[in-house]
């Protein structure tokens, strides 16, 4: 019985999806028209039912199913309907085996499945089997990060006709597949003799160093999570679940750390250092807690030692509680009353793991409310916005307007609204900091093309905006352009002054404004619009944190400090217009 409930599973995890043009009762009346499927929802109790079948007598051998049924049924990433009541089955049924592997898989799914409900599912799945243990749902998810059977450094080799293959974590977002010939030359792409002769095999060390790249990318999200939750390990279980692991040991090294020894006292390790003596305890360092000056300290000694963390956490922006928000009581106004654009922003919702309705023409498509949960769970922030005005392209605005933020806390099975004073720090920091970040990259404020298009409705809005006060993330690019601009070869034409990186050319002096990276001209400020190709800065050019916004400043830079040279008509007629 149980071989054959895991081979029927294994046929839904793995044969191909059903299609409505040939299966189905809908086959007669659907015309050209057709999906994708699992299982017809005739059939679905069924499916449900053999999925619990594999789960009791399949053991660990049904896992692997189990976990691409999940993600197969699940949504988005697949190119089937989902099937949220077979997904759900799948993550039940992992919930019951007690395995090592049912760990792994329900990590997989929880760092990639996006569905409310589901993970919902997931965060019970969990809690039951770290029960079980008696340990938590956190020390559970990190126990169950897969290794991938590589060695500590984050790399695997293996022998194929000659030739070393390498599949090695070189950084925390790249993952490799190398051949090294017996003369030594390296390769970056299979050779023939490797590709010919062992095809299987160099296809499933490609598939291997995919699902490397899966848990390397869902490992940074949740240690960069652990900012907000301000947990402590002892050391040796640090060591051996962080430091050590071959996956997350890669982001950790290139992170600040802090170690409490025997007298009670936190002292910060830099990146790829180790700490002295024996510690007690460890945590992951935030600039809330340390002063101004150990945080100018850190950030001169990234940049100065070329340091690319995993995470932006030296220069991480800081937010405090505000005298307004201090007034306001139970939410904050702080980053309401802007103009974005829609879709940009519930993409980045969903980007930076925050949950929230889409806005649309149907009942309660009009109040808009995204949610993330801080604090390993115990909080959760919530940012209301509304569609703009009466502007749909189509069944969704192109345009909403932002409201207030607002917190919540875990009270039993429900949540409470809080004061913002309730809120701990590191998670209204965290929380303002993606709010931030949302209406920073996704205002019409930052769109260069904005005031050419001849749009009027928010104007006001666009010419003071643009050009405003620096948010907490672009006084943060400010504090990295001080330490960059020196080691650049054009910094004998560049200045910072207040909101702008002043560039002087040949033609013209230039302000780039730091926030929306939009440009005036002296002497008269003057709107340059220039429509950036690709928002790169010179590959050169060291940055210590991934940050588009600064990479185009920087671009935009490096163009205007040679104006002389510039070849686009359209950014020339512009400059000499009152040059």
């Amino acid at each position: 019985m149980g071989d054959l409930a895991v081979e029927i599973l294994r046929g839904l995890a793995e044969g191909d999806p059903l299609c409505s043009s040939g299966q189905g009762p809908h086959t007669a009346w659907m015309g050209e028209y057709h999906y994708h499927y699992v299982v017809h929802q005739s059939d679905g109790d069924l499916a449900r039912g053999v999925v619990w079948a594999a789960a009791l007598t399949g053991g660990p051998a049904s896992v692997p199913y189990f976990c691409a049924l999940g993600l197969g049924a699940g949504g988005p990433g697949s190119d089937v309907i989902e099937d949220l009541k077979l997904a759900g089955a799948a993550i039940n049924a992992l919930a019951e085996i007690d395995d090592p592997a049912a760990l792994e898989a329900l990590w997989r799914l929880q760092s990639r499945i996006k569905h409310r409900a589901l993970r919902k599912q997931l965060d019970t799945a969990l809690l039951t089997a770290a029960d079980r243990q008696g340990i938590t749902a956190g020390q559970l998810v990190e126990r169950s990060v897969p290794d991938h059977g590589l060695a500590p450094g984050g790399s695997l080799e293996h022998e194929l006709g000659g030739y070393r293959v390498r599949v090695v974590i070189e950084d925390a977002v790249t993952v490799r597949l190398t051949f090294a010939g017996p003369d030594g030359r390296l390769f970056h792409t299979a050779p023939a003799a490797v590709k010919d002769g062992f095809p299987d095999e160099l296809k499933q060390l490609k598939a291997l160093a995919k699902e490397i790249r899966g848990t390397l990318s869902g490992e940074r999200a949740r240690v960069e999570a652990l900012m907000s939750a301000g947990r402590e390990w002892p050391y040796d279980e640090w060591c051996r679940y962080y430091r050590d692991h071959p996956v997350t040991g890669v982001l950790v090294r290139g992170l600040i750390w802090e170690f409490q020894h025997s007298d009670g006292v936190w002292h910060a390790a830099a990146p790829m250092t180790e700490p002295p003596g024996e510690p007690a305890r460890a945590r992951l360092w935030h600039p809330i807690r340390a002063s101004t000056d150990e945080i100018r300290a850190w950030r001169e000694r990234i940049v100065a030692e070329r340091l690319r963390q995993p995470f932006k956490q030296a220069f991480r922006e800081i937010y405090l509680l505000t005298p307004a928000e201090e007034e306001t009581g139970v939410y904050s106004n702080r980053f309401a009353a802007h103009i974005v654009h829609y879709r940009r922003l519930y993409a980045l919702f969903k980007e930076r793991g925050w949950q929230a309705n889409f806005l649309g023409r149907y009942d309660g498509g009009y109040e808009g409310r995204a949610r993330v949960e801080l604090g390993d769970g115990e909080w959760r922030a919530c940012f209301f916005h509304e569609p703009a005005a009466e502007d749909y392209g189509d069944y969704a605005p192109d345009h909403a307007a932002t409201d207030q933020v607002r917190f919540e806390r875990r009270d039993g099975r429900r949540r409470r609204e809080v004061p913002l004073a309730e809120v701990p720090p590191l998670v209204f920091s965290e929380a303002m900091r993606d709010v931030d970040l949302f209406v920073g990259v996704t205002s019409i404020a930052a769109d260069p093309e904005w005031a050419d298009r001849g749009e009027d409705r928010y104007a006001a809005y666009w010419r003071t905006t643009t050009f405003g006060e620096l948010t907490a993330n672009a006084e943060v690019r400010r504090a990295a352009l001080e330490r960059i601009l020196p080691r650049l070869k054009i910094a004998d034409r560049c200045a910072l002054d207040g909101r702008f990186l002043v560039v002087r050319g040949g033609l013209r002096t230039y302000k780039i404004h730091l926030g929306s990276a939009n440009i005036l001209m002296e002497p008269d400020d003057s709107y340059l619009c220039i429509v950036p190709s690709r928002p790169k800065s010179d590959g050169k050019v060291f940055l210590p944190f991934e940050d588009d916004r600064l990479s185009l400043i920087l671009s935009k830079a490096f163009l205007l400090a040679a104006d002389t040279k510039i070849t686009d008509r359209t950014i020339l007629t512009q400059i000499k217009r009152g040059g």
